[in-house]
């Protein structure tokens, strides 16, 4: 049974988080995942100014808003954003003063203690929910009064972890009774059911959405994408000192030794490149196969639920 808000999954038409991706999430990428019935998110250090911030957060309101009230039959997913919780962050107290004012429904929290942020959330009646990619993070996020953990495991696009989605749930749901949500490598309708039958409420989808007309991602980057295989992806701490999946093709172009990237005989710094993490460098979780022209959220999210209906209805036959 899933442990969604009633009200939350009567807004959903698919169990599905559009991911907050550094650098590619837009406010029209969110805007077109709610009106789709589907979580958008972006991060919010991709408004590079309190300013920018405050004025994204106003139009993703006032635009969802008005089309709950032109269309109230029409299914209108809530909308989140992604809150670094680390001291390194020094934008985390302008930045939490602007959740308290707009009070997205979501929050995700990244890289530190969410409980302060938890109270602040739980007091406008949002949910908080955590990424981990260990056990032992899940176990101490999971004490923190936050009311759902993110299991990013192997073959997440960015910072993805290492450990296998059977394992890692099977294990979490031991002493984890809240919202569980499964990110790495699920980018169609099959999967998204697969992850529902592990016991998953909810999937992270990232690099799915990349390609899209919404997205801030460059054409180069998008291009790449179409082009690129599960080949082209390499796991490396290199690029920003934790471990991320990366398109190969963007570090030949930025203009790394690849050879000596594969034999990790080096340790690779920027003092080769000029070339920027996220920027310059992009990052790809290892559904990137399935990622096969540029297209529009609305178009992606009819294609998924096509794919997971579809998918229900095989495994009604493959009952014995």
């Amino acid at each position: 049974m899933s442990k969604l808000p009633v009200k939350m999954s009567k807004q959903l038409t698919l169990p599905v988080i559009n991911a907050p991706m550094f650098l590619v999430s837009s406010p029209d990428m969110v805007i077109e995942s709610c009106k789709n019935g589907i979580i958008g998110t972006f991060p919010l250090l991709n408004a590079r100014t309190s300013e920018l911030l405050e004025n994204w957060m106003i139009r993703i309101s006032e635009e969802l808003d008005q089309t709950r009230k032109d269309a109230p039959a029409t299914k209108i997913a809530p909308w989140g954003v992604n809150l670094i919780v680390h001291r390194t962050n020094k934008r985390f107290e302008e930045d939490l003063e602007l959740i308290k004012k707009y009070e997205p429904p979501v929050v995700i929290t990244s890289l530190g203690n969410p409980s302060e942020v938890a109270k602040i959330v739980h007091s406008y009646g949002g949910l908080v929910f955590s990424d981990v990619i260990s056990l032992d993070h899940a176990r101490k996020a999971a004490k923190t009064g936050i009311d759902g953990l993110i299991l990013v495991c192997s073959g997440a696009g960015g910072h993805g972890g290492t450990l296998n989605p059977f394992a890692f749930i099977k294990a979490v749901k031991e002493f984890w009774d809240g919202i569980t949500v499964l990110a790495g490598a699920i980018s169609t309708g099959e999967e998204i059911l697969a992850a529902k039958i592990l016991g998953a409420d909810l999937v992270y989808m990232g690099t799915r959405f990349i390609a899209t007309e919404e997205s801030s991602a460059s054409t180069e980057y998008r291009q790449m994408l179409i082009e690129s295989t599960l080949e082209d992806l390499i796991y490396t701490d290199a690029i920003s000192g934790i471990n991320g999946n990366y398109l190969l093709p963007s570090l030949q172009k930025a203009g790394f030794d690849m050879e000596n990237l594969r034999k990790k005989e080096i340790d690779l710094s920027f003092s080769e490149s000029k070339a920027k993490a996220w920027k310059d460098i992009w990052s790809a979780g290892q559904g990137v196969g399935n990622v096969k022209n540029v297209s529009t959220v609305k178009k992606i999210i009819e294609e998924l639920a096509a794919e997971y209906n579809k998918a229900l209805t095989k495994n009604e036959s493959l009952k014995v």
